[in-house]
């Protein structure tokens, strides 16, 4: 495999996490109440920061040969 189709999935990797952050911070505002809510909104705001630190690294690393 080339290093510009691994870039590829670990990017594709990135932008899911992205939208499942964004899916686990409306369920835990919105749906649920309690320490149930606090514990899914920290799990929703790590995979907000791993998936912005993924694509933070893809779009900085620069272009393959």
């Amino acid at each position: 495999m080339s290093l510009s189709m691994l870039k590829m999935y670990i990017s594709f990797a990135g932008m899911i996490f992205l939208i499942l952050a964004v899916g686990l911070i409306l369920l835990s505002r919105y749906k649920l109440k309690g320490v149930l809510a606090g514990i899914v909104s920290v799990i929703a705001y790590l995979f907000l920061i791993v998936g912005a630190l993924i694509i933070f690294y893809i779009v900085f690393s620069g272009p393959t040969n």
